[in-house]
């Protein structure tokens, strides 16, 4: 269900961070191989990266692999720090835009590979602990992911550092409902992911630092993060990885 890729590191094209690889993203969209109850990735797809210290995006409601200008434009984009996502549609969800992700709120960027389980019955104390969001867009899409991206939201306002925000997102939403929560989401100069009930993968190498929810690649310096855990990467920190 659904997959993602945080890109921290030297400048580069998008064009090679989502189309590189025998296992890239792209082909992630119609061949995944570790992805937990789905085929297709085909529900549309999302890119977010930083312009002049601005968060700016490309969402579509299409399979990645039938956007062809896409692929043309995004050989012409530079970015040393990336967000990108294709989804995988829960049943009840439109397959529209605005739950393509990743959501975006000021120099943040959120995805979230999963689904809250039952979330009819906990959408309302969901959005009680986001609090009021109102003027981000993104918070407001009849996604279950939306109502996790506004908990996270309200943690980074109130002063909570990248990974600590989705730790607490992912404290908040255990306590309520079962269901799957990788989350990833970028500052500009820092990435955070977590892992709940999928799989997730991380790669150093060049200065570079890549979190992927499969390798991309035959590169034995992909490293399995283990179920419940927070990976943060930074410039100055590195690449830390702890348990929730």
């Amino acid at each position: 269900m659904c997959r993602h890729l945080g890109y921290l590191g030297p400048e580069r094209t998008l064009h090679s961070l989502i189309y590189e690889g025998e296992h890239s993203l792209e082909t992630q969209s119609y061949a995944p191989r570790m992805t937990q109850g789905a085929i297709l990735n085909a529900d549309g797809y999302g890119v977010g990266w930083y312009q002049d210290g601005e968060a700016v995006r490309f969402r579509r409601a299409q399979p990645i692999w039938t956007d062809q200008s896409f692929r043309e434009v995004a050989g012409a984009v530079r970015a040393s720090c990336a967000v990108a996502a294709l989804r995988s549609a829960t049943v009840g969800f439109p397959v529209d835009e605005s739950c393509a992700q990743p959501f975006r709120a000021g120099p943040w960027l959120f995805s979230h590979n999963g689904k809250v389980e039952g979330y009819g019955g906990v959408e309302s104390k969901l959005r009680e602990l986001a609090g009021d969001v109102a003027e981000v867009p993104d918070a407001r899409a009849p996604v279950d992911s939306a109502p996790l991206f506004a908990l996270a939201v309200r943690n980074w306002r109130e002063g909570a550092a990248l990974g600590e925000g989705l730790a607490a997102v992912v404290a908040a939403i255990t306590a309520l409902a079962p269901g799957r929560y990788n989350l990833l989401a970028s500052d500009g100069t820092s990435l955070a992911a977590t892992t709940w009930g999928d799989s997730l993968f991380v790669r150093e190498g060049g200065d570079a630092v890549r979190i992927a929810s499969e390798p991309l690649d035959g590169d034995p310096a992909w490293r399995r993060v283990p179920d419940r855990s927070l990976v943060t990467a930074g410039p100055a920190a590195g690449v830390r990885i702890s348990p929730l």
